[in-house]
């Protein structure tokens, strides 16, 4: 096994959480390193550009939400993803972390590209960067669909966690506006994306596994009566979302919050 396959395999074996910050750190690292070595800036090829040229770099649209512009930018974004997707795999599992992360990036740049088109005068050719948007639409789900989840603000301040994200929210994306205007207007998008999914979660629709080709709504309720285990898993799964649904998370018991997280690990 060669130097890269080992690399591969170890990176396979990760969570999905460590692979985002993987893919992060190595992108900011790779940045920054060809930067200093070589004198070869790499960062237009990953940022998505705001204006009619991003036709000529389509993919930047998904590039961009895993580049990042300093020390400071990288390590804000992971440490609030980091915290808030510890919330969220432990209550609906890390596929779903993922799917949740990607389409809030792409919402968020979407948004940007539109108002760029627009509005072309207000953002030039500037270019957009950074996780904000992705992880901001994560925390948004949690926000909607367990908004009463206890968190403490610098370890010491408990709060539910709809107030905790509003905070942030604010601090990040609404303060001065003017600043860093499309980062923020991106940050607007992928929360959107966040509030949308949250909101069809709690009333039982699963985005995530919804099938666009059928005329029935895909459920969160999904039984195998092939397998006993699996179906009593899924079963207990069923029962305690239902609860969540309707009476939040902090409603659950210690049994069920331990069940709750045991099965998610399997998702």
């Amino acid at each position: 096994m060669n130097f890269f396959q080992k690399i591969k395999n170890n990176f396979q074996q990760q969570g999905v959480l460590t692979q985002i910050i993987i893919i992060n750190v190595a992108i900011f690292l790779t940045l920054n390193l060809v930067g200093n070595l070589s004198h070869l800036n790499l960062t237009p090829y990953v940022a998505m550009t705001i204006g009619v040229d991003f036709i000529y770099k389509f993919w930047t649209i998904f590039t961009y939400m895993f580049a990042h512009e300093n020390l400071g930018h990288i390590f804000w974004n992971m440490v609030l993803f980091y915290f808030t997707a510890q919330i969220f795999f432990t209550i609906l599992g890390q596929k779903k972390m993922l799917y949740v992360y990607v389409m809030s990036g792409l919402c968020g740049g979407a948004l940007v590209l539109i108002l760029g088109l627009l509005f072309p005068a207000s953002f030039g050719h500037s270019l957009l960067l950074g996780a904000s948007a992705a992880v901001l639409g994560v925390g948004a789900v949690m926000a909607i669909y367990s908004p009463n989840y206890k968190v403490y603000l610098f370890g010491v301040v408990e709060l539910p966690y709809k107030y905790f994200y509003l905070i942030t929210f604010g601090v990040s994306t609404i303060i001065d506006l003017s600043v860093n205007t499309g980062g923020k207007i991106s940050h607007v998008g992928g929360a959107l994306f966040g509030v949308l999914y949250g909101y069809n979660l709690r009333k039982g629709i699963d985005l995530f596994n919804l099938n666009l080709f059928s005329s029935k709504k895909s459920k969160l309720k999904v039984v195998s009566r092939n397998n006993p285990e699996s179906y009593n898993s899924e079963q207990v799964m069923n029962e305690i979302l239902d609860k969540i649904s309707k009476s939040g998370y902090d409603s659950l018991t210690k049994k069920e919050k331990d069940e709750l997280f045991k099965l998610s690990q399997k998702k």
